[in-house]
C-alpha cells in the first residue's frame, strides 16, 4: 500500500495532527496540504499548495488522490455568515465533487458533534440520532446542511467510499493561542489560566461537553482514510467535562449561574465587538448531546490515549505560554496578534 493523500486545511489544529498522523504511516506515500496561506511549519511527505476551495480550480489537485480528508473550516467572521457560507459549505461542495469526478476512492469529512440536533446530556446517543444542529449559530447550521448534502452526494456516487468523523471540542497545546482569537478574544489574558487564578466556575444548566485531544483525532483520521469503513462515526474521550470537572483542574468551586445570565454576558460582548464568540454558539454548547464512541473503537479501532481532562489541560497550559505552531492559523500569541486582532475588527474578519 503506498497512498496519495490530499487534506484540505493541513494547517491548523486538526489538519496539522492529522499530517503527522499520516506521515508516520508507512502505507502513505505522500501528502498534498491545500491551505489559504502556505506555512513555514512542515512534516514528512507533505507538500503544500495555497488554494481558496470556493473560487479556484480544484480538480487537477485532488486527480489521482487515493483519499482526501476535508478538513477545512473558517470560524470568522461570526458577524458575516454569508463569508462563512461561502467557505465552509460551498467550498466543502467543491471539494466532494472534485473527488468524484477525478473518482477518488475515499472521501473522509470532518463533521462534528455540532452537527447534532438537541439532545440528551445524561445518556449517550449514538450516530443515528438526528443532524439537523441548532438554528441560531452558523456553525451548526453549516455542518448539518453539508450532513444532507452527503446524504444525497453518497446516493449519488455509489462507488466512492464517504466517512464522516463527528469529534468533540478538540485540544492541544499548540492550538490554544488560536482558539483564544477564535473564541475568546484580544481581552482574554493567559495568565487567568493558571489554576486558582479563576476562583469560579460557573456551574450553567445545559454545560456538559466532549473534549478530545488533537493528536487523537489525528489518528483517527488516518484510520478513516486507510480503514475499509464508510459512514459516521462520534469520537471523543472520556470522561464527560462539565463544571464540576473544570472546577477541580483549576482549584475552583463552583457558582450556580442561570443560562440566561450567560447567555446576555456574552451576547453582550459579541454584540459590542468585544469578543469574538456568537452567542448562538452558547446556544449550541447548551444543547449538544453526549455522544457514545463505541462505533468509533469497535470498528474504527479507535482508542485515545489522552483523557478529555488531558485535553482540557493542555489547552489551558498553551493559553499560558502563548502556544503555537509556524502556520498562520494557529501563530502563537504575541502583543502584535492581540493588536491586529483588535484593529481588523473582533469577530468580523476572516
Amino acid at each position: 500500500m503506498s497512498l496519495r493523500v490530499v487534506v484540505t486545511g493541513a494547517s491548523g489544529n486538526v489538519g496539522t495532527s492529522t499530517v503527522q498522523a499520516l506521515s508516520r504511516d508507512p502505507g502513505v506515500a505522500s501528502i498534498l496540504g491545500l491551505v489559504r496561506r502556505e506555512p513555514e511549519w512542515t512534516a514528512p511527505k507533505l507538500q503544500w499548495r495555497a488554494t481558496d476551495l470556493a473560487e479556484d480550480q480544484i480538480r487537477h489537485l485532488v486527480r489521482g488522490a487515493d483519499v482526501v480528508i476535508h478538513l477545512a473550516w473558517l470560524f470568522q467572521p461570526t458577524h458575516d455568515p454569508a463569508v462563512t457560507w461561502r467557505s465552509n459549505v460551498l467550498g466543502a461542495i467543491r471539494v466532494f465533487e472534485a473527488a468524484a469526478g477525478e473518482q477518488v476512492p475515499a472521501l473522509v469529512y470532518s463533521s462534528s458533534v455540532g452537527t447534532y440536533s438537541p439532545g440528551p446530556k445524561d445518556r449517550p446517543v449514538t450516530e443515528s440520532w438526528p443532524t439537523h444542529g441548532w438554528p441560531g449559530a452558523a456553525y451548526p447550521r453549516e455542518k448539518a446542511y453539508l450532513e444532507r448534502y452527503l446524504d444525497g452526494f453518497e446516493q449519488a456516487n455509489p462507488d466512492l467510499r464517504v466517512v464522516r468523523l463527528r469529534p468533540g471540542f478538540v485540544f492541544k497545546r499548540e492550538a490554544a493561542s488560536s482558539q483564544r482569537r477564535l473564541f475568546g478574544g484580544p481581552f482574554i489574558p493567559g495568565s487567568l489560566a493558571r489554576p486558582s487564578r479563576i476562583p469560579l466556575i460557573p456551574d450553567v444548566p445545559g454545560l456538559r461537553l466532549q473534549t478530545v485531544h488533537s493528536a487523537d483525532i489525528g489518528e483517527a483520521f488516518r484510520l478513516a482514510a486507510l480503514t475499509d469503513v464508510h459512514g459516521a462515526f462520534n469520537v471523543a474521550a472520556d470522561p464527560v467535562i462539565d463544571p464540576t470537572a473544570l472546577a477541580r483542574l483549576l482549584r475552583a468551586r463552583t457558582v450556580p449561574v442561570p443560562a440566561w445570565a450567560l447567555r446576555a454576558a456574552v451576547a453582550a460582548g459579541w454584540y459590542t465587538h468585544l469578543v469574538p464568540a456568537s452567542p448562538g454558539l452558547l446556544d449550541t454548547v447548551l444543547r449538544l448531546p453526549i455522544m457514545d464512541t463505541t462505533r468509533a473503537r469497535d470498528e474504527l479501532g479507535w482508542i485515545p490515549r489522552h483523557t478529555g481532562l488531558d485535553a482540557i489541560a493542555e489547552f489551558l497550559a498553551g493559553l499560558r505560554e502563548g502556544a503555537g505552531l509556524p502556520t498562520p492559523p494557529l501563530a502563537p500569541d504575541s502583543a502584535a496578534t492581540r493588536i491586529q486582532e483588535v484593529g481588523t475588527g473582533i469577530g468580523s474578519r476572516p
